[in-house]
């Protein structure tokens, strides 16, 4: 018996057609996510009325974004940090009691393999810039110190580049570094001194962001992860409460309780001091399945 084909609808309802294709397809979380984003495309591309070239041009786009994505380099996580997706995420998923600290973005140049280090270490490795000593406590919501938190640490330079963004210039993980807190929730080490800086202005995201004039500076920050058994994981950035006062975020991502103040010292070896403390909710509990 002949199979009779699909009839063609029309563009104007050509969004409930391919909603009908993915839900016969499959469910669950990623067939309703699919048939959400069509629905928004769809209803842009009619709001808008591209032009034939104008589409093709969003299409090459998106297609520079994914060249200019690279094992140093994700083009796309940018991208999303600049028009604050990835901000909106974190607020989503961050509903924490008061007083907790929240998260903020991870950004495009975290690296997961940084090296362990002790406390008190430097993890300046080339000695270029302003020796920062940082001092970190890691509590919970009632104030008592949590032992054994794993702390990861990264920033960029003096200049504004992130390690992995001169792999032929900075040595192998400079300003990068995993520690563990001791019995008291302390940690310390020293690096340098951040200070503000744009983001990538050379790749499709910060180009784009940049035609249409938007702010493309962040302030002087460090980021920071931060893991304890039966704790909600710590993803965030400490921001230079000075810097901040100055410079509007690229990324969307300057939270007051996040402001920090780097400190003079009388020290000539370190003559900035930063200290901070970091509060864990405690993570919820699940119930085991029988």
């Amino acid at each position: 018996m002949r199979q009779e084909l699909p009839i063609d609808r029309g563009g104007e309802r050509s969004s409930d057609a391919v909603a009908e294709r993915i839900a016969r397809a499959g469910s669950g979380r990623l067939a309703t996510g699919l048939i959400a984003v069509v629905g928004h495309v769809h209803q842009l591309i009619r709001e808008l009325r591209p032009t034939r070239a104008e589409w093709r041009e969003v299409m090459a786009y998106l297609a520079a974004v994914g060249d200019a994505t690279t094992d140093n380099r994700q083009e796309w996580v940018l991208l999303a940090d600049l028009i604050g997706a990835t901000a909106l995420v974190e607020d989503i998923n961050s509903r924490r009691p008061p007083g907790a600290t929240p998260n903020a973005p991870r950004g495009p140049f975290y690296r997961a393999d940084a090296p362990r280090r002790a406390n008190g270490a430097n993890i300046c490795l080339d000695g270029v810039g302003e020796p920062l000593a940082v001092q970190g406590r890691v509590v919970d919501l009632d104030g008592h110190p949590i032992a054994g938190a794993i702390v990861e640490t990264w920033q960029a330079n003096g200049q504004g580049f992130f390690e992995n963004q001169q792999p032929d210039e900075q040595p192998d993980c400079n300003l990068r570094g995993i520690f563990t807190t001791d019995p008291n929730g302390s940690f310390n080490y020293v690096t340098i001194k951040p200070a503000s800086y744009a983001v990538p202005t050379d790749g499709p995201a910060g180009k784009l962001l940049g035609r249409l004039g938007c702010p493309l500076r962040r302030p002087a920050n460090i980021h920071f992860i931060i893991s304890a058994d039966g704790f909600e994981q710590i993803t965030t950035q400490l921001f230079d409460r000075a810097e901040a006062a100055a410079t509007e975020d690229a990324l969307h991502c300057v939270k007051p309780t996040l402001l920090a103040d780097f400190e003079r010292t009388k020290r000539k070896d370190v003559p900035w001091r930063l200290s901070f403390s970091f509060v864990m909710a405690r993570a919820p509990r699940t119930r085991n399945m029988i």
